[in-house]
């Protein structure tokens, strides 16, 4: 293949003529896809490579602060973190390096996969999903820093179960795995209010219901905080459970006046009891 033919991979350009609604051809919408994916992995992959080069000491002091913070709090606990084999280190090297690139890069992939399915979108759909991706990466943002704030102590709580006169050894491999699920239920979990107030957007549900069905929704907040979790200390619950619960107030706050301005206050049927005869 030559070097245009390359180039032409990454412009995702459509062989057959576009409508005038913005249609295309099933084949052009592969291409536009194709290319969009090969510039996210290019962007991957040269943050991937910068990961590479500030691995050692930047990435690697950023994992392992929470375990040292959680080990200077445990002063009468022996514990000590270790690789397990050979290719260990070499292994860690290339997931912290990974894990750094996907989250470096995610505004630039995020983008790609926003401007391919934006053309297929009215323009009241454009308008609110521009709102919701502007605000979606920040709070992931604060989930994955709140996380990453209770980390150390939720690791001090599980350490500090270790009994009197024996060490307790942290293979790296699981601790990695543990740091990463800590920080992305933070993440995932806080954007879920976000996702009411596009259902409420797209008219799934009212904020009627939402004030109807709050009892259940503190419930189960804490049911799920408790749940997903990985630590079983009550802090980390706490600080999963009451900022979701902030956001879900908020949520349904902005969901009532997105009701009030599209008419279902007074005029709308949620009014009705489900029990109730209807007049027709």
């Amino acid at each position: 293949m030559s070097i245009s033919g390359v180039f032409d991979l990454f412009r995702g350009r459509p062989h057959h003529p576009v409508g005038a609604d913005g249609r295309m051809a099933l084949s052009d919408h592969l291409r536009e896809l194709r290319a969009r994916l090969l510039k996210a992995v290019v962007f991957f992959l040269i943050a991937f490579a910068v990961g590479l080069v500030f691995y050692d000491p930047y990435l690697l002091d950023l994992i392992l602060d929470p375990y040292y913070d959680a080990q200077a709090a445990l002063p009468g606990v022996e514990t000590k973190a270790y690789i397990a084999s050979a290719g260990g280190p070499l292994l860690l090297q290339l997931k912290l390096a990974g894990v750094a690139a996907i989250v470096a890069s995610s505004p630039f992939w995020l983008y790609q996969i926003w401007a391919f399915i934006v053309p297929g979108l009215h323009a009241h759909e454009r308008r609110w999903t521009r709102v919701f991706a502007a605000i979606a990466g920040p709070i992931f943002i604060i989930g994955v820093a709140t996380g990453y704030y209770v980390l150390p102590k939720g690791l001090e709580v599980l350490i500090g179960f270790t009994p009197e006169g024996l060490e307790n050894l942290v293979e790296f491999g699981e601790y990695f795995g543990f740091f990463t699920r800590m920080l992305l239920v933070f993440g995932v979990a806080f954007e879920i209010p976000l996702f009411v107030i596009m259902l409420n957007l797209a008219g799934v549900v009212t904020g009627k219901a939402l004030g109807r069905y709050r009892p259940w929704i503190i419930i189960g907040t804490f049911v799920f905080a408790a749940v997903a979790t990985p630590s079983t200390d009550p802090f980390s619950m706490l600080m999963l459970a009451l900022p979701m619960l902030v956001l879900f107030v908020v949520a349904e706050v902005v969901a009532r006046l997105v009701d009030r301005s599209r008419g279902r206050g007074a005029g709308s049927t949620d009014q009705w009891d489900d029990d109730a005869l209807s007049p027709l």
